[in-house]
């Protein structure tokens, strides 16, 4: 006897909501080659998944993407090809030349643009502050630099977190020690006659 038929759920046709903050005007004319024209973050670190959902929108933009470079450190696998919306797009990688948290996209006919790559499993916060600091028209760090900065950030916010309640303990025991709390039980003392106190 067979087991009855289950219907299995259509396949995911609909592309994740794609994460992307450019710097104003960012055009191609005016930064510095390398200088970063915003940051994408992608929801993996499938290639063949994620550029189909960034590089329409970035043609709508910039022109046509021909040409993607990255750096293979942090991608699961490196297609030559990924097929876009009416064209194809090249993939290039370089080991060293090429900083590891950057996307370099190329238009034959407009320029060139570098995107920082966000982590995936980065947090909601850190993230936002890197797409600010990304996007910022004032803005010259790396994108190396910009991570780094905030990893450091979220290492002292851990830190100061962690300290606090310490802190917080010392200075109550302190302040305590020195009379500063409501006791509460009275403290009895013995000077010549009997007397209760609440303080010192």
């Amino acid at each position: 006897m067979r087991p009855p038929s289950v219907a299995l759920p259509p396949p995911r046709t609909e592309s994740p909501v794609l994460r992307l903050a450019l710097r104003p005007a960012a055009g191609g004319g005016g930064l510095p080659v390398g200088a970063l024209d915003g940051a994408w973050w992608p929801h993996s670190d499938d290639l063949l998944r994620e550029l189909p959902s960034l590089i329409p929108t970035l043609d709508r933009v910039w022109g046509r993407i021909t040409r993607v470079n990255v750096n293979p450190r942090h991608w699961e696998s490196l297609p030559r090809e990924v097929p876009v919306q009416g064209h194809v797009v090249k993939v290039g990688w370089f080991t060293t030349e090429q900083d590891p948290h950057k996307l370099l996209l190329l238009s034959y006919r407009t320029g060139r643009w570098d995107l920082l790559v966000i982590p995936p499993q980065t947090n909601q916060a850190a993230a936002a502050r890197l797409m600010a600091a990304a996007g910022d028209p004032a803005g010259s760090s790396t994108a190396s630099g910009l991570l780094a900065a905030e990893r450091d950030r979220s290492v002292n916010d851990a830190t100061n977190a962690a300290d606090a309640p310490a802190r917080d303990i010392s200075a109550e025991a302190a302040w305590e020690s020195e009379g500063g709390a409501a006791r509460s039980v009275p403290l009895i003392m013995s000077i010549g006659r009997i007397s209760v106190s609440s303080g010192r």
